[in-house]
């Protein structure tokens, strides 16, 4: 049996300990009540700190009750472990974390491939914390291309970009922070997105592209990019100019390549020189994760890409964050793994059944009007029908919160702001089981509505739940 001796040294080394493995002050736990805007002077048990949060955080809406949102809200718990193991990768250090640049690496050459690029291997891309982002990106590859063509303009030209009223904030913010001219086609009449032909007439010598949206968020419909491609086909034949198409797929880009194998709206189409998604959203991850990808080199400038000596490693980037975790990257390719084609197409008809199943049920009911039935995205707007004077959407939208569920009431930009809808996002997760308990907790509701005197609603700006 060997025989340890004690320490030559007392006291010649101590262990250190993280404050947090420190014992809180019990007493002060049970008697001391928190500050909420400031930090607290003394620490307090894990166990505390938790069931606070957790206590505060009751309040919030059921993610997958949440009919307003087009971001994933259920994963299988493999990709939740594989996240959680990942959560301490920082995306950025490319060169301490090479097998999660990897797996990002595959991601784009997987996207590539779906979206029909010319030559897969020739088309860049990469992730980003979302389509926000990554429309960023392309807007901003669009403005550059368009400076580089016109160098003896610029900067005394002001670019424009054109695309329809429906499309999302992001691009607003670009062209505000870009300091690009938005070009919108207003809404007409039963037309809720964007228009070709008006599209072609908006463009000139300064516009740096124009974008379509293969499902806009208003209604679920897809916008015509082959139409808004041929229409560009005529300008440039008329008057030369070459003006590229940037199709922001953020629901889209990963339901048309499933579902609508036949519809041409990718890199099929020559002036389509970008694509982005939400790989959060249709992608089926957690948030945040979207990808950028442009057809070609030429399509991306060179001098946009940062190529820095970071902790020992060549690093190129092209982005507007920096650190950001590699866990959805990480969760997006064991999606694309795990799924596979057929494993996409099964979960997208799914939430498309289901949608297109409610809004019959819906219609049916008798009291609303569809204006979209979950054909092309797994979502659809209805607003109620012209002799229902009793209530409006707004209502409905509030009555339904009652019971948990988040159904949107908005109303509609430039052109149709008569128009207030209520819209239904049909995503995985959200079952025919659950639809079916939706339908039917509406159907419940009718008969109160129907008795109002009147609308309860004052301010639709206020009342609207249509924020993203």
């Amino acid at each position: 049996m060997p025989l340890n001796e004690g320490p030559r040294r007392p006291g010649e080394r101590r262990l250190s300990v993280n404050p947090f493995y420190g014992p809180a002050n019990p007493l002060g736990d049970m008697a001391e009540a928190p500050p909420t805007h400031r930090l607290p002077d003394q620490p307090m048990a894990p166990v505390t700190a938790h069931q606070l949060v957790r206590d505060e955080l009751m309040l919030d809406g059921n993610a997958r009750l949440n009919l307003a949102t087009f971001v994933t809200t259920w994963m299988e718990p493999e990709a939740g472990v594989l996240m959680a193991e990942c959560r301490d990768k920082n995306m950025i250090d490319k060169d301490e974390y090479p097998r999660t640049a990897e797996l990002e690496r595959r991601c784009v050459a997987m996207l590539a491939d779906l979206w029909n690029a010319p030559d897969p291997a020739a088309a860049v891309g990469c992730s980003t914390t979302g389509s926000s982002e990554a429309c960023m990106l392309a807007g901003m590859a669009l403005k550059r291309r368009w400076a580089r063509r016109n160098a003896d303009r610029y900067p005394g030209a002001r670019p424009n970009l054109v695309m329809g009223v429906n499309v999302q904030v992001c691009w607003e913010k670009f062209c505000n922070f870009w300091e690009v001219e938005a070009r919108l086609v207003p809404m007409e009449g039963e037309r809720f997105h964007l228009d070709p032909q008006a599209a072609a007439e908006l463009c000139d010598e300064n516009t740096i592209g124009v974008v379509g949206i293969l499902g806009s968020t208003f209604d679920g419909s897809y916008e015509p990019v082959a139409e808004l491609c041929a229409a560009l086909d005529a300008v440039q034949e008329r008057t030369g100019l070459d003006i590229p198409v940037h199709v922001d797929g953020a629901s889209g880009a990963m339901v048309a390549p499933f579902l609508d194998e036949d519809l041409v709206w990718d890199f099929r189409l020559p002036r389509v020189a970008s694509i982005n998604t939400s790989g959060h959203k249709y992608g089926l991850v957690y948030p945040g994760v979207g990808w950028a990808l442009w057809r070609d080199a030429e399509a991306l400038p060179e001098e946009l890409v940062f190529r820095v000596n970071y902790l020992g490693g060549d690093m190129p980037t092209f982005a507007l964050n920096f650190s950001r975790p590699g866990a959805q990257v990480v969760a997006q390719y064991y999606t694309f793994l795990r799924l596979g084609r057929d494993g996409y197409r099964a979960v997208q008809q799914a939430a498309r059944d289901v949608a297109t199943g409610m809004a019959a049920r819906i219609e049916a009911l008798g009291d609303f009007r569809l204006l979209t039935r979950g054909e092309q995205l797994p979502v659809f707007a209805f607003t109620t029908a012209p002799d229902v004077t009793a209530y409006d959407v707004f209502d409905v939208s509030r009555r339904l919160r009652e019971s948990g569920w988040l159904v949107p009431a908005y109303t509609f930009p430039a052109n149709r702001e008569d128009l207030s809808v209520l819209r239904v996002v049909c995503r995985n997760g959200f079952s025919a089981d659950l639809a079916e308990l939706l339908t039917q907790d509406l159907e419940r509701l009718l008969p109160e509505l129907r008795r109002q005197q009147r609308p309860f609603t004052r301010d639709k700006g206020a009342a609207t739940g249509f924020h993203h």
